[in-house]
């Protein structure tokens, strides 16, 4: 190949391996914003985990599985009678869904939802491993993961590409309900 057919695959190498190739770096806090964009490779005193991995952990039970996808509330505008469903959500199966615990920033309420999850997860064991995900690509898995250290639990691991990833990879999802 030569001249610009070269220089066409060239562009398309980096359109499509740009992304992959871009070194997001941890932030100091958390993220408190644009929760949906590519995230570090790293999370510092915590293991990062790809699927087959998760996967592994998940067939042995070893790990408790921690879903912080967030949940839309009813609008406080909906007309009176009007009916809500909120949307489903399918995980991976076992996992414990704790919406709305992975914002940059929490309430009262939201963290000691959050606090009071991680402790039924794991008996309150702060040694016993967590594996926290959302979606591919999603910053509220990386924060819960990192608040969750900072709570003092010491086995904090985190899947980047969620259930995403783990769909992809041709496991199995359930629908799941909001931990009470």
């Amino acid at each position: 190949m030569s001249g610009p057919g070269r220089v066409w695959l060239a562009l398309a190498a980096l359109v499509l391996c740009g992304p992959a190739l871009a070194q997001v770096p941890e932030p100091e806090g958390y993220r408190m914003e644009e929760y949906r964009a590519p995230v570090p490779a790293s999370l510092e005193g915590g293991t990062v985990v790809d699927v087959a991995q998760a996967h592994r952990l998940w067939e042995t039970g070893a790990a408790a599985f921690i879903d912080v996808l967030p949940r839309p509330p009813k609008p406080d505008t909906l007309p009176e009678g009007t009916v809500w469903r909120d949307k489903p959500r399918d995980s991976i199966p076992g996992a414990i869904w704790l919406p709305n615990t992975g914002y940059g920033a929490l309430g009262a309420p939201e963290e000691a939802y959050l606090r009071a999850g991680l402790a039924a997860a794991s008996g309150g064991d702060l040694a016993h491993p967590l594996v926290f995900f959302c979606l591919a690509d999603c910053w509220m898995s990386w924060n819960a993961a990192k608040r969750a250290l900072s709570y003092g639990y010491a086995s904090v691991s985190w899947l980047p590409v969620g259930t995403d990833g783990w769909a992809a990879a041709g496991y199995p999802l359930e629908r799941v309900s909001p931990r009470q």
